[in-house]
């Protein structure tokens, strides 16, 4: 993530920051020269040797270790000063077999000082036109003084009192050992510390406050607030990289004790559990807080009512909330008097997990509708595609942005004045909070290295936040994760482009490159090129081995062939350490009998400008989509919660409309084509006896090797689709071709019909004599809202202009 408003990304924006750096993972070759034995390379020269502790199968050694770092925090709140004070007793476990004689914490807060911040570049030219926030960040950026943010460090001792000596080094600090800490042993020691809270919505960053000046209160997301263990490894020792804003977290698990004094009429939701609700719940909310636990449904334990009238009348007392979190990475909280507060229970394999959401009024009409529903939805989901939810809580906190945390993550959309909103917000909102609740899985529990690896915590979790959006609504207009979806950034120049492993820092155009490109390879991966069954079972099987624990990009490549079967290093090769595209071109076909007649016309889609927006639903259906909805066992969320069921649920499938006569001036979106197909008859096979011979020659003019899918489109209208797999590349990379004996004449040939492959370029997909079909002409949606806060609908929407039923 770069700032707040960079985390979740909806739209095909690329994000340009900084000047390519060098890939550290280079695609090593043997053969460079020849046409053959490059693509299909084993990995053995690139990945990590196999030891004691990350074996060559891909799980954990039987001498894997890692470090721990257990917390006591007490820190106060001062909302008229804006300002977080704190003092924390850490206890550090030296697991490893070394001897350390200092240690690494994170001081994330110094990102906001104009002297201690990490000291990265990029490039900058002088705009025609900006804004006085912009003119003071640039003067900011280039002073010499101290601004004054960032963590101010006033004492760091023992556990006698004795202090220690130690070092600030920008966004890290080192703190020398009185002795050195051997293997076995255990270092307590007290930090105390402040920092100015900064203005989240000007100054950017995950954590801070937001002001709303119509009511005169606050929003706080306290994020990255404590100095906090880096990690030691094995494969790395200390991980100290420079925070800057960007590469995001590798973190030390542990167990948490944490004290927050807040003004007394605040509302804190936070990792963990809380241990004095009993004390500081009114009965009325602690009863209602009793009856979510058993609720099918949200309960609101605070109302809309009860945050309202808090707003109006803020409290000068001060309360302390305490809450408790065993084995998580990492510990953030929320505050606000704003705040609305609903909750409910999910079963995840006979544990009771409470889902809770906390969100202003200017949310509440998506948020008391949706969000509560949507966290249960995703714990659930995501449990059935890796491993069961640990935690005892999950929860969404509407904050205007999108960033996660153990069992905690904020995320936005909020409604118009009058309470509508369009769907890009509904869906905006939807996504996110799937993809920062899913968080939870990857990486706060299997624990990668963000600031390393990028992908392996944003491109996972992005692949696992397709299928449960998949899963919430058939509908439902998912941005990433279909093959067809990445191709425009796969065309792009070489020169714009970089492997995906290649470190967060050092990526041009983040989004694409460490979210949308990881999702679509590893959903190709299981729905094209291994199959949903093994690719679930050997995916399951990685965060199993990796849950609570510290993995490499080695051993998820490792497991994955490991308990599927399969020799995926072309895989790997081609998708995470290349930068070529899919271009498979059909580039000629030879005929043994008669001549052929084209049958297959594609037609064109027209485009218009719009005031009044379609259905945001896909205009080409994925493979994804036509198997979960003729899978038996798959029941959409939407079709079971009939509550989800909101105005543009039945917009989409017609069953409202819009007011055209007072919008006449509004062009209707046209319906994408849509392909059916005949079945093959048994009258088929008697009416065409002969044989029919089909050469097909195939050349790769893209360089990344995929598997061939050949649609025959017959005469009589039927079809049949040959799945060809990447192994006919493996004697030639650039060429090859396939004989057929057919029983009925070939009207057209299409290669990858459903779009599986991330072809770039599908005007050398077909084959027919009526030449080659019109191209697809295909648009770009924004999502969310143009302004400030993020999630919030602008200008028409449908909802507004509605006629109600047809």
């Amino acid at each position: 993530m770069t700032k707040q408003f960079m985390k979740r990304i909806f739209t095909s924006i690329l994000f340009v920051m900084g000047t390519v750096g060098a890939s550290l993972a280079q695609d090593i070759q043997n053969n460079p020269g020849s046409n053959h034995g490059n693509k299909f390379e084993q990995l053995g020269t690139i990945l990590n040797t196999p030891n004691e502790q990350r074996t060559a199968s891909g799980a954990p050694g039987v001498k894997y270790w890692q470090q721990r770092a257990d917390y006591n925090i007490k820190c106060e709140l001062d909302e008229k000063n804006l300002k977080l004070t704190g003092s924390e007793t850490i206890t550090y476990y030296n697991n490893s077999p070394d001897v350390l004689t200092y240690i690494w914490l994170q001081l994330d807060e110094n990102e906001h000082n104009t002297l201690n911040n990490s000291g990265y570049q990029s490039s900058s030219t002088m705009p025609k036109q900006t804004t006085t926030q912009n003119i003071d960040r640039t003067v900011g950026r280039n002073g010499t003084a101290d601004n004054g943010d960032g963590d101010v460090i006033t004492k760091i001792t023992d556990a006698t009192g004795k202090k220690l000596a130690y070092t600030i080094n920008k966004t890290m600090m080192r703190v020398e050992l009185p002795t050195p800490l051997k293997s076995g042993q255990q270092f307590v020691f007290n930090v105390d510390w402040n920092y100015k809270i900064t203005d989240r919505m000007t100054v950017g960053g995950r954590g801070g406050y937001e002001y709303f000046p119509e009511d005169g209160n606050y929003l706080f997301t306290m994020t990255q607030w404590y100095p906090r263990l880096c990690v030691y490894s094995d494969f790395q020792g200390w991980q100290n990289h420079q925070f800057t804003g960007r590469g995001e977290f590798a973190l030390t698990f542990g167990n948490f004790k944490v004290q927050m004094t807040v003004p007394a009429d605040h509302v804190i939701g936070a990792t963990g559990e809380c241990l004095n609700y009993s004390t500081i719940l009114s009965p009325a909310k602690l009863a209602r807080y009793n009856k979510a636990k058993t609720s099918t449904v949200p309960v609101e334990v605070v109302t809309l009512a009860e945050a309202k009238a808090a707003e109006k009348a803020p409290s000068t007392a001060k309360k302390t909330w305490v809450f408790q979190a065993n084995n998580v990475r990492d510990f953030a909280w929320g505050s606000s008097r704003k705040f609305v507060w609903d909750a409910m229970g999910q079963n995840v394999a006979g544990k009771n997990v409470m889902c809770m959401s906390f969100y202003g009024k200017e949310a509440y009409n998506l948020y008391s509708r949706y969000s509560t529903r949507l966290v249960a939805h995703t714990i659930k989901s995501y449990s059935s595609f890796s491993i069961n939810y640990p935690y005892p809580v999950a929860q969404s906190v509407e904050a205007s942005n999108g960033m996660e945390y153990p069992m905690i993550c904020f995320n936005y959309g909020r409604t118009e004045k009058d309470g509508t909103y369009s769907e890009s917000t509904k869906n905006g909102m939807i996504g996110v909070i799937i993809h920062e609740v899913g968080h939870n899985f990857f990486p706060m529990i299997v624990n990668s290295d963000e600031r390393q690896w990028t992908w392996m915590d944003e491109g996972l979790n992005s692949f696992v936040e397709y299928l449960t959006e998949e899963l919430w609504d058939n509908k439902f207009p998912s941005k990433k994760g279909a093959a067809y979806t990445i191709v425009d950034y796969m065309k792009l120049p070489k020169n714009e482009l970089e492997p995906t492993m290649t470190n967060s820092e050092n990526i041009v155009r983040f989004g694409p490159n460490a979210y949308s490109k990881p999702a679509t390879a590893l959903n190709i991966l299981r729905e094209t090129i291994m199959g949903r069954k093994l690719f679930d079972y050997a995916f399951k099987e990685y965060a199993k081995r990796w849950a609570f624990k510290h993995p490499t990009p080695a051993d998820l490549f490792r497991t994955m062939e490991d308990a599927s079967g399969e020799d995926l290093d072309w895989f790997w090769r081609g998708w995470f350490y290349g930068i070529d595209p899919v271009d498979i071109s059909l580039d000629s076909v030879k005929v043994g009998k008669a001549d052929l007649k084209d049958k297959f016309n594609m037609p064109a889609r027209r485009g218009g400008t719009q005031k009044v927006a379609p259905a945001a639903v896909n205009g080409f259906e994925d493979i994804s989509k036509v198997r979960n909805r003729t899978d038996k066992k798959i029941v959409f969320q939407t079709d079971k919660d009939t509550a989800t069921q909101d105005f543009y649920w039945k917009y989409d499938r017609g069953m409202v409309g819009v007011d055209t006569v007072k919008f006449a001036n509004m062009i209707k979106a046209q319906t994408p084509p849509i392909f059916e197909t005949d079945a093959f008859t048994d009258e088929d096979k008697a009416k065409y006896g002969s044989k029919y011979a089909y050469e097909l020659n195939f050349s790769n003019k893209g360089g990344l090797v995929m598997p061939i899918i050949v649609e025959f489109k017959f005469a009589d209208g039927s079809t049949y689709t040959d799945r060809i797999p990447v192994q006919i590349w493996r004697m030639n990379e650039k060429n090859c071709s396939k004989f057929y004996i057919l029983d009925k004449e070939v009207a057209s040939i299409k290669i990858d019909p459903m779009r599986e492959t991330a072809d770039i370029d599908e005007s050398n997909n077909y084959w027919g004599k009526s030449g080659e079909p019109s191209k697809f002409q295909v648009f770009k949606q924004k999502m969310g809202a143009n302004g400030p806060v993020r999630g919030q609908s602008t200008g028409v929407n449908p909802m507004q202009v509605s006629t109600g039923t047809k």
